[in-house]
């Protein structure tokens, strides 16, 4: 019997890692072997998980609350599964899912029952994730067609901006001399006096 860690992970330092570790400690972990960090679970050169690798020995169990605090891409998860259980020989616990527990697994139809599982979760991961991109893109397509603005609002024209554009327009003073008066950057006032012109003609 060996030893057994959980690993908790939060992908930003404003979320809270409660949740997980009063799960991993309830389940009867005890804290000094319990890894958590806060890093971006897109692969897994995380510094806490790569110090808990070096730490498993054959035999120990890895638990974690749910598959994606893993990681977040399914084939990678896949990948690093077999890994821990053919390179390491360590067992894992998703408590969360306790279909997918390999402690104990000692027959083909129990490794050919988790590899399934683990195919569709990584499917139904996608397709979520496809499905969530199509909304977004349906909702800001649809926001765009009620007036809707994106990106960073635009700063208002200063008070004597038509005056200096007038001046500008007529050929009386330089886009620099029009800027320096307006207090704005040369190609910020040209940007804006080209678009004014533009509704004019």
């Amino acid at each position: 019997m060996g030893n057994m860690y959980g690993y908790a992970r939060v992908s930003t330092k404003e979320q809270n890692l409660d949740r997980q570790l009063i799960a991993l400690t309830e389940f009867g972990i005890a804290k000094e072997n319990v890894f958590f960090e806060k890093e971006s679970g897109k692969d897994f050169n995380r510094p806490v998980y790569q110090k808990m690798l070096k730490k498993l020995k054959e035999g120990d169990t890895i638990v974690i609350k749910s598959l994606d605090r893993l990681g977040r891409d399914y084939m990678e998860i896949k990948e690093q599964w077999h890994y821990l259980m053919t390179k390491k020989k360590v067992f894992i616990v998703v408590l969360d899912m306790r279909e997918l527990d390999t402690d104990g697994i000692n027959n083909l139809m129990k490794q050919f029952l988790v590899d399934n599982m683990l195919n569709l979760t990584a499917y139904m991961a996608e397709t979520e994730r496809l499905n969530t991109l199509q909304r977004q893109k349906e909702g800001i397509a649809a926001a765009k067609k009620r007036g809707v603005k994106f990106g960073r609002p635009r700063k208002p024209l200063p008070e004597q901006f038509m005056v200096q554009y007038e001046k500008w327009k007529n050929d009386d003073i330089s886009a620099r001399k029009a800027a320096k008066r307006l207090n704005m950057n040369v190609s910020t006032f040209l940007n804006r006096a080209k678009e004014l012109k533009n509704t004019e003609k």
